[in-house]
């Protein structure tokens, strides 16, 4: 959590396109994966015998092997690979034919496509082109936007600290669904906020219900409490003093598209200033108790709580469920000590807790100013925290200034938490917390510790606010949300599931209803989307049943090929054998 002056880097950005005419052509500019390409292959070519040979793909087809192996093919996938609801046409269009290569590392694609082409086995032999949207992605004119790596990450900024492109949000997807709502009260409980900022204009939430008289009009036990309350100082001027509550505030909240400054998550929240943090960056839990209790009671539906204590509190847990029962969601920093020491109130059952990240997916380990984004088995998810730029508390146009921390991973969660309460009003606070870890992006940081599934350094892993967002629309016009609709994508009121997975019948390639038998109706030999293996003798059976089967489409070998050779084998069993075991 320290602040630092960078010096200032500007970005171009320069897109290549195909011209009309060209589709079908490999241009000079690289708008295709380099990695990739998309085959069709000849009626009379079958690649019956996928196996590999070391991390080699192999076909079975002797001059296509030799280029696998000389390239390093290291997958070879269906293009279309689920079961057609129209067979009669996949069958007329031969969809049944199309496969990806993918290989390791960048390759010359264009001589790739020639090699292959001249085996004679293929019909064609394309890249995986990149296309653009023919609606624009909505890009805010904020002046110091380009800064702002957390939320659209090139690869290029800071340029003392490059990380990897794509390593971010997708805050600018996620605007494309939402913007926020003013009817969503958020509370940061932090240093205070620069109430008079320019990127807080008509953002500061107003207690309508007090007047400026020296009385407690609303009787809530604070007397003339107009935009929050300082528990620090005790009086009515929630003000920053400090710079790390402005810091939070806006990464949050900053207005966006008002060319001035930067964009904060959500753009129409209002934000309710509780300070419980003094000039030094110091609070007691007391404060904090109080501030939790009076933002619920004041009509708050997100808390952030960019803070952390290493003394448990019977009493601010207190505090905590109460908000929580009140439908009330906090949002909770890991802390920054790089260690597994646990932290109140990201501690408590009801928060969410926070880890960061850096601009390359990794933990943040160390920030730049040292330390690391703390773990252990509390933590929920993880979101940027390193090189974070933010307002400045003294002044209205100083946009040159960042810090580093959990406390700036953190907003970036909660304000997402608060997109979702806009576009769901009422939504519980569990609703939140499942909505943002079943979308959270896994496996994107240090292999060592970004492991599948929930653990221990990323919790459900970095939050993908776009991913989040599609959950809480109603893609299909059915009058039923994605997030609780079983078939999303099909018109389904009925929601009818005759096997019970969860997967409603038209959106299902399986209704087998002898997997009712399973848990959740689905064959549980590998990692769940619960991050819990539940395996039992059931699916031991079943997997010697078919070993030694090549063809993994049908879906009575759900989630058997445990270790992702492309068959059911006895190496399959033995893991299973193993896990069952421990």
């Amino acid at each position: 959590m320290k602040l630092f002056f960078p010096p200032i880097l500007f970005l171009t950005m320069i897109f290549a396109g195909v011209k009309k005419g060209e589709e079908n052509k490999v241009p000079s500019s690289v708008n295709f994966h380099e990695s990739r390409i998309i085959v069709k292959i000849n009626p009379e070519t079958r690649l019956l015998k996928l196996r590999y040979e070391g991390l080699t793909q192999l076909t079975g087809v002797q001059s296509i092997d030799i280029l696998n192996k000389e390239y390093s093919c290291i997958q070879i996938l269906k293009l279309f690979d689920q079961i057609p609801i129209n067979q009669k046409e996949y069958d007329k269009l031969e969809m049944g034919n199309y496969y990806v290569f993918s290989f390791s590392g960048k390759k010359n694609i264009p001589e790739l496509i020639d090699l292959y082409r001249k085996t004679n086995h293929f019909l064609i032999v394309e890249p995986d082109f990149i296309g653009h949207a023919g609606s624009g992605r909505f890009y805010p004119d904020d002046n110091y936007f380009s800064y702002q790596w957390s939320l659209e990450n090139e690869g290029a900024f800071p340029s003392w600290n490059l990380g990897t492109p794509d390593a971010d949000i997708d805050m600018e997807a996620a605007w494309d669904i939402t913007q926020g709502s003013s009817s969503v009260k958020v509370g940061i409980l932090d240093t205070g906020l620069k109430l008079d900022h320019p990127e807080f204009e008509d953002r500061i939430w107003i207690n309508s219900i007090e007047v400026d008289d020296g009385i407690d009009n609303d009787g809530n036990g604070f007397i003339d409490d107009f935009n929050g309350w300082d528990f620090a100082n005790e009086d009515n001027d929630p003000s920053d003093d400090n710079g790390h509550g402005s810091s939070v505030g806006g990464i949050l909240g900053a207005t966006g598209n008002n060319s001035i400054g930067y964009a904060g998550i959500d753009w129409n929240c209002k934000l309710m200033s509780l300070k419980i943090l003094d000039e030094d960056n110091f609070g007691y839990y007391s404060w904090w108790t109080d501030a939790i209790y009076y933002a619920t009671n004041n009509g708050a539906n997100i808390l952030n709580m960019s803070v952390g204590g290493s003394s448990y509190s019977s009493s601010m847990e207190v505090a905590v469920d109460y908000a929580h029962a009140s439908a009330v969601t906090i949002f909770a920093c890991m802390m920054n000590e790089n260690n597994n020491l646990t932290f109140y109130p990201a501690g408590y059952n009801n928060t969410i807790a926070v880890g960061a990240t850096d601009t390359d997916d990794s933990r943040c380990n160390p920030f730049t100013w040292g330390g690391g984004s703390n773990y252990g088995n509390h933590i929920d998810v993880s979101a940027p925290g390193n090189h974070i730029y933010g307002i400045n508390h003294v002044s209205n146009y100083n946009f040159n200034w960042y810090w580093g921390g959990t406390s700036q991973a953190t907003p970036h969660v909660a304000g997402l938490g608060s997109l979702l309460a806009g576009l769901v009003p009422g939504i519980s606070p569990d609703s939140i917390k499942s909505i943002i870890t079943i979308t959270a992006q896994d496996t994107v940081g240090d292999t060592s510790e970004d492991i599948i599934g929930w653990d221990q350094y990323h919790g459900w892993g970095r939050i993908n606010a776009h991913d989040a967002l599609s959950l809480v629309v109603d893609m299909d016009n059915d009058g039923l949300l994605d997030y609780y609709d079983n078939c999303p994508d099909v018109p389904n009121v009925d929601q009818n599931d005759i096997d019970l997975d969860t997967v409603g019948n038209l959106c299902d390639d399986c209704n087998n209803t002898n997997l009712i038998f399973f848990n959740d109706g689905n064959l549980d030999a590998d990692i769940n989307t619960s991050g819990e293996g539940n395996l039992s003798i059931f699916d031991i059976l079943l997997l010697v049943e078919y070993t030694m089967e090549n063809e993994m489409e049908n879906c009575q070998y759900l989630s058997s090929d445990l270790n992702g050779d492309g068959s059911v084998d006895n190496i399959d069993i033995a893991l299973l054998v193993a896990s069952v075991m421990n």
